[in-house]
């Protein structure tokens, strides 16, 4: 972002808006590594929504509720807010990740997560694995943590390879 200050992570909010709209979701990333017991902040909201078209359009209606504008790199938030975005189940079907800025912090939209191959792995491949975990007031849906660390071993990135020795740790000391 070209100066703008970021906005903090109301991660009750997102939670409450999405579970009353109804939305089929999982939660990855920092914030699925947290509900597993991670200490590591995040400052984000990935997810994976089920691809149904009624569930693609009652995300688009809580990323609403929220405010939501395109999250575009090297954009201010006021120049994304100017786009002409149109937030609906064909905006969600149209596009394997879209990141949006909200007024509850930065929210991203994913179709998929890599296993350790590389292979895409959607909604309907992770929810046979996946966990309730409680995470403030609510109880939410999470990628196991096996496909957790998966996807940051695959993604490869400065931030992911502190992230994984917790991680590593954390599914030790459960199994």
């Amino acid at each position: 972002m070209t100066g703008d200050a970021e906005i903090p992570l109301d991660l009750d909010r997102v939670l409450a808006t999405l579970n009353r709209h109804g939305v089929d979701y999982l939660l990855v990333g920092g914030v699925s590594a947290i509900a597993h017991g991670a200490t590591r902040p995040t400052v984000d909201f990935d997810c994976l929504a089920e691809r149904s078209k009624a569930n693609l359009d009652r995300l688009a209606d809580a990323l609403k509720d929220l405010h939501a504008r395109l999250r575009v790199g090297g954009m201010s938030d006021e120049e994304s807010k100017a786009l002409p975005t149109i937030i609906d189940a064909k905006t969600f079907e149209a596009t394997l990740t879209s990141t949006w800025r909200t007024d509850a912090g930065d929210f991203d939209v994913l179709s998929a997560i890599p296993d350790r191959a590389g292979n895409r792995q959607g909604y309907a491949d992770l929810i046979e694995r996946a966990t309730s975990a409680p995470l403030g007031r609510h109880s939410v849906l999470v990628a196991s943590l096996d496909d957790v660390i998966a996807s940051k071993e695959w993604a490869n990135r400065p931030k992911d390879h502190e992230a994984l020795p917790e991680l590593r740790e954390l599914r030790d000391r459960s199994d």
